[in-house]
């Protein structure tokens, strides 16, 4: 039977991100992707303008028409949590519907380049600590790892050594970890190669029992959704029963055949990757190396 996931994410018509990404990913896995909005946008709000309807008054509505229907979820998958408000009704959803055969991955959507978001108020980021001791599965990237675990960015900035900078991500994670989440995945890690000096990207598979790095290259660049395509990878190959460890692999080849396509065609940043020709990788169970 095909399995389905609750995605909590908003909906953006331009941008390649959040929900369109997820439903993407999600359905090229082999699981049936089940929406729950938490606005609608013309764009992503890297755009000079957009316009939103915020669904936050909605998300109840959902949610009890979707107990009408009895559902059942395999996998629930959270994104950007707007306010406080939106993360008070995640966790009345994850009351309802999150049972003991139902992983949850949460995406921390809180910062990046050792800042929080303006609208991450204290009191949002401390739900957010919550919601992540109750997922099975993170993907913080360095910024928000030191949020959830209110730790100074800046000693990170100095570490030259990428086993020494390892160790010490491992540390952070293994206090969250200790009390929720059994598996922490640390994106978006830059450190250069000790031998070649050649600038690297690395994201860090974390568990009470193992801790492995996988790197490439940096090709530069950032665009709108890879995020978002990130962690929909994840959760749609968990769903579907892929090791972490190859689909970190696979997210991270997929997202980097995906940008280089995008550089080519000099995409805006905005616009998000030009990741459609390439579902099929997502399509083969395991490693597709």
């Amino acid at each position: 039977m095909t399995k389905k996931i609750a995605v909590i994410n908003d909906l953006s018509g331009f941008g390649r991100c959040s929900l369109v990404a997820a439903i993407s990913a999600i359905s090229a896995m082999g699981s049936s992707p089940c929406p729950l909005p938490t606005a609608v946008l013309s764009s992503q709000t890297g755009y000079p303008s957009y316009f939103c309807d915020d669904y936050t008054d909605k998300m109840t509505i959902f949610q009890q028409e979707w107990e009408k229907l009895q559902a059942h979820f395999d996998g629930i998958y959270t994104g950007f949590v707007a306010s406080e408000t939106q993360i008070l009704h995640i966790f009345e959803f994850l009351d309802r519907f999150q049972g003991e055969n139902t992983f949850l991955l949460v995406d921390p959507v809180m910062g990046d380049n050792g800042c929080s978001y303006d609208m991450f108020t204290p009191r949002l980021c401390d739900l957010m600590k919550e919601l992540v001791l109750r997922a099975d599965y993170i993907t913080p990237n360095l910024t928000e790892l030191c949020l959830l675990t209110d730790t100074d960015y800046s000693t990170f900035t100095q570490i030259d050594d990428p086993s020494l900078l390892s160790e010490r991500i491992k540390a952070l994670a293994h206090t969250l970890i200790a009390h929720g989440p059994h598996t922490v995945i640390v994106t978006g890690i830059h450190f250069k190669d000790p031998e070649t000096g050649i600038a690297q990207m690395g994201n860090l598979s974390i568990t009470k029992e193992q801790c492995k790095m996988q790197a490439f290259p940096y090709i530069g660049g950032s665009y709108s959704g890879t995020g978002d395509l990130f962690a929909s990878i994840l959760t749609g190959g968990i769903a579907r029963g892929d090791s972490p460890d190859d689909l970190v692999r696979l997210a991270a080849t997929f997202i980097e055949t995906a940008m280089k396509d995008s550089a080519r065609e000099q995409v805006p940043a905005n616009d998000g990757v030009n990741y459609e020709p390439y579902l099929w990788m997502l399509t083969r169970k395991g490693d597709i190396s």
